[in-house]
C-alpha cells in the first residue's frame, strides 16, 4: 500500500508510491509518485518559479523547466537528474517541430486539409488534436532527410544549453526508423531523445519570433547580475510562427491540453507515449501574452496516470501561481534574503 511521508519544511503530507503498478500496457518500472527535487541545487534560481512548479509538479514524478524565452535563463529546474540526462521519446510534442518544417518547406499551408479517417482535417484541427495520421502522411510528404535536417536545425541531437554541468545532447537518429519509418518518427517521435531543456528551447524560438538562444543556467547571484543572453543560431520560421501558434493556441483551449487554461492565452503542445515500460506525459509551451514571455515545460514518468493532459494541467497551474503575482508583467531579482531561505521554500 502506498505511504505517507512528511519533510521538513512541507506542509501537510506527501502521498508515494513503493513500487510499480501492473495494468494494462504495462507493468510499468518507473513509478508514477516520487519525491522529484529529490538532490537538486537550487543556488541561482529564481525561488518565487521555483516554489510555484514545485507546488504544481506535487507529489509526481517529473521534471519542470521554467525558461525566460527572450533571453535563455533557465529560471528553474525541478528533477535536474531527469532535465540533465539523456532524454525521453518526445511523443507528440515532435509534431511541433514537423509542422514548422511542412510550412518552412511549403508542403504545406495553414489551409491545406488531408482527407483522413474520412473527415478533411488542417493544420490547426491536428495540432490542438494531435492528430497522428496528419503528421505521419506530412513526415511521407517531407521525406526523412528534410525532417532531419529542420529537426537538426531546432536543437535535436545537440546540447540546448551552455555549459549547463551534466547536460546530454539527447539523440536523433541518423535514418528513418525501422518500425513505422518517418511516419512513426513524425507523430510519436520513434527513436528520438528529447530533453526538457531542448523542448524548452523551442519553445522559447517560437515565443520569441525565432532566436534559438542558448539555455543557460546561473548557479549564484553573481552569476544572476552577470547574465547576458547567447544566440545559438536565428532561425528563419518568424513568417511560419504565425501559421502554427493558432494549433498550439487550439490544444489549450479546446484540444489536448485544455487542463492548462487559464484567463491569459498560453499556446503549447501534449505528448503522450510509453517507452522501455515507462508511460511519458509532456507538455511544452509559453504563455501568449504579457511583457514577459516565460516557456514551461512538464515531463511526467510513471504509470498510467502520466499522460500529457495532466502534464498541461500541471502547467496550467505553474502560470496561474505566477500569474497572481502579477509575473507576467515584471522581471523579479533573487536577494540574499531568497537565497537564505531557499533550503526550507523550495525543496521536498
Amino acid at each position: 500500500m502506498a505511504v505517507q511521508t512528511q519533510k521538513a519544511g512541507v506542509a501537510g503530507p506527501r502521498l508515494l508510491a513503493p513500487a510499480p503498478t501492473i495494468i494494462a500496457g504495462g507493468p510499468w518500472t518507473s513509478p508514477t509518485y516520487a519525491d522529484s527535487t529529490e538532490g537538486d541545487n537550487i543556488d541561482g534560481e529564481d525561488l518565487d518559479i521555483r516554489r510555484a512548479a514545485v507546488d504544481s509538479l506535487g507529489q509526481y514524478n517529473g521534471s519542470v523547466v521554467v525558461v525566460d524565452a527572450s533571453s535563455g535563463r533557465v529560471l528553474t529546474m525541478v528533477n535536474q537528474k531527469v532535465a540533465l540526462g539523456s532524454g525521453f521519446q518526445p511523443c507528440s510534442t515532435v509534431k511541433v517541430s514537423v509542422a514548422l518544417a511542412g510550412l518552412s518547406e511549403k508542403v504545406i499551408q495553414p489551409s491545406t486539409k488531408y482527407r483522413l479517417g474520412g473527415m478533411r482535417m488542417d493544420l490547426t484541427y491536428a495540432l490542438a488534436h494531435s492528430n497522428n495520421y496528419y503528421f505521419a502522411t506530412l513526415g511521407q510528404k517531407l521525406g526523412f532527410e528534410r525532417v532531419a535536417y529542420y529537426a537538426r536545425l531546432f536543437g535535436y541531437g545537440e546540447k540546448a544549453g551552455l555549459n549547463i554541468a551534466g547536460e546530454q545532447p539527447g539523440h536523433y537518429p541518423m535514418a528513418a526508423p525501422k518500425n513505422g519509418g518517418v511516419g512513426m518518427l513524425t507523430s510519436f517521435g520513434e527513436e528520438i531523445q528529447q530533453t526538457p531543456l531542448q523542448l524548452a528551447a523551442l519553445m522559447s524560438a517560437i515565443a520569441n519570433g525565432g532566436t534559438l538562444n542558448y539555455l543557460q543556467y546561473p548557479r549564484s547571484q553573481a552569476e544572476v547580475l552577470g547574465f547576458v543572453p547567447r544566440v545559438k543560431r536565428r532561425l528563419d520560421i518568424a513568417t511560419v510562427i504565425p501559421m502554427v501558434k493558432p494549433g498550439m493556441r487550439g490544444a489549450v483551449e479546446f484540444g489536448t491540453a485544455h487542463r492548462a487554461r487559464e484567463d491569459g492565452p498560453i499556446a503549447g503542445k501534449t505528448g503522450t507515449c510509453s517507452e522501455n515500460h515507462t508511460h511519458l506525459g509532456w507538455f511544452g509551451s509559453f504563455n501568449d501574452v504579457g511583457d514577459r514571455k516565460l516557456v514551461v515545460v512538464v515531463l511526467l514518468t510513471g504509470g498510467r496516470p502520466a499522460i500529457g493532459p495532466l502534464a498541461a494541467g500541471i502547467a496550467g497551474d505553474v502560470y496561474r501561481r505566477l500569474g497572481e503575482k502579477n509575473y507576467f508583467h515584471t522581471a523579479q531579482a533573487m536577494t540574499p534574503a531568497d537565497l537564505v531561505s531557499s533550503q526550507i521554500c523550495c525543496t521536498r
